[in-house]
């Protein structure tokens, strides 16, 4: 019976380990959508508890959940609308700024958002979510390490675990550039 039990616990404990992908030396560039790392080296992996704690406690907050773009199919004088994105309160949502390879213009957005949110303080803890499994958050984060800030945390759940969690949420808009 606990000869089973070892086996058993071995096998889930491989099973987890083998579930998350090992961390690339540069950005993700494609599907973003899957499995992340259980890690950022030079970060602090958060979670939902933890992030919690650095939200009370001041931390910046910077989402980087994608905004699509105005389909360039759609007819002259269509009204366009974005989808509504709900994230953490206070967050500053700095959309597309997580993807493997940036444009300079959004890498300056991302680099001026970030120093708005930390107020220029780069030891100041800042925490960079998406969504789970969404390595614009890991790309994002680790963005944040290349740019120097120092109390880099990721938090890989991101709103889904926060909205889990029974923690609030509140509509988002971008910040401005």
């Amino acid at each position: 019976m606990r000869r089973g039990l070892a086996v058993a616990i071995l096998v889930v404990a491989a099973t987890a380990a083998l579930g998350a992908p090992p961390e690339p030396d540069g950005y993700r560039q494609e599907e973003y959508r899957s499995p992340t790392p259980a890690t950022l080296r030079g970060a602090v992996t958060v979670t939902t508890p933890e992030a919690e704690r650095l939200w009370r406690g001041g931390a910046a907050f910077i989402d980087v959940l994608p905004r699509p773009p105005r389909p360039t199919t759609l007819p002259p004088g269509t009204i366009w609308r974005d989808a509504p994105h709900d994230s953490i309160p206070h967050a500053q949502w700095l959309p597309n700024t997580g993807f493997g390879a940036l444009a300079p213009q959004t890498e300056d957005y991302f680099r001026s958002g970030l120093a708005a949110a930390t107020e220029g303080n780069p030891g100041k803890p800042v925490v960079l979510f998406c969504q789970r499994n969404c390595w614009m958050s890991w790309n994002a984060a680790k963005r944040a390490l290349a740019l120097g800030y120092r109390s880099v945390h990721w938090y890989p759940d991101g709103t889904d675990g926060w909205g889990e969690a029974g923690l609030p949420l509140e509509r988002a808009s971008p910040a401005a550039p």
